[in-house]
């Protein structure tokens, strides 16, 4: 049975909350009914946290119609919520690739993506054999990609696959800098191998809520999508402040 929380302490209402903000994380947007089903609470008492998240400019809601009734709220995450998941040192890092370019150009910063990417690749082979079939490499690089940040996952779409990243933790890093994208399509087209074609159908950077690469064998064509989205980025401006009741757990 759902129960109540009617008079949750602040610990208990921080957790709550960072579970909210993770399963619209991951879920995408959501309602109330759904969110309280997953939280094995009432609707209510997800409202109560929901609007808490609101004033905190953490979550919006949007209205969508149904078939009996009023429309019903979904909620998700605003821009200002990135700061709750792992980010990788935004500013640090972004300090060093606006040294490096100062300091060597354009091709000193890109030979420092390369240089990024090789070890990068390294460390992934060292853990993907090369003989495993294309689903259990994805499977192995979806576990890499999650401890470093990335919130991956592999799902079936018929004869392919589709390598999820929910969160992107250099994703100040790489508005400032698209050479981070292009070179991690390099990276996971290196890792998985000839027989693999990897093609970038949704992107963080370009607005979409996760970043999504539809994995078939060769043999397929790319879709025309994904050719767009591997020649345009679109900035998305990065928001930061603090909020340490819920960025104490990760």
């Amino acid at each position: 049975m759902p129960s109540s929380a009617s008079s949750p302490g602040p610990a208990r209402e921080g957790k709550t909350r960072r579970a909210i903000v993770k399963l619209l994380k991951t879920e995408g947007a959501l309602d109330s009914s759904r969110l309280a089903r997953h939280l094995r609470l009432t609707p209510m008492a997800v409202r109560q946290h929901l609007y808490a998240l609101q004033r905190e400019k953490l979550v919006s809601a949007e209205e969508r119609p149904v078939p009996l009734g009023r429309p019903a709220k979904h909620w998700h995450l605003t821009p200002e919520a990135n700061r709750l998941f792992p980010d990788a040192y935004a500013e640090l890092t972004l300090a060093l690739v606006g040294a490096v370019e100062k300091a060597f150009g354009p091709a000193g910063t890109q030979r420092v993506l390369e240089s990024r990417c090789a070890l990068q690749q390294a460390a992934y082979r060292a853990r993907i054999p090369a003989s495993a079939s294309l689903e259990e490499k994805l499977r192995e690089l979806a576990r890499i990609r999650t401890e470093e940040g990335y919130m991956a996952e592999v799902a079936r779409e018929g004869d392919a696959f589709l390598f999820v990243e929910r969160h992107c933790p250099i994703c100040a890093a790489a508005n400032a800098c698209q050479g981070f994208c292009a070179t991690e399509l390099d990276l996971f087209r290196a890792v998985l191998g000839k027989g693999a074609r990897v093609e970038r159908t949704e992107h963080i950077i370009a607005g979409d809520r996760r970043c999504v690469y539809r994995v078939t064998p060769s043999s397929s064509s790319p879709s025309r999508r994904s050719k767009t989205l591997d020649q345009s980025r679109r900035r998305v401006p990065q928001k930061r402040s603090s909020t340490a009741e819920l960025r104490g757990d990760r």
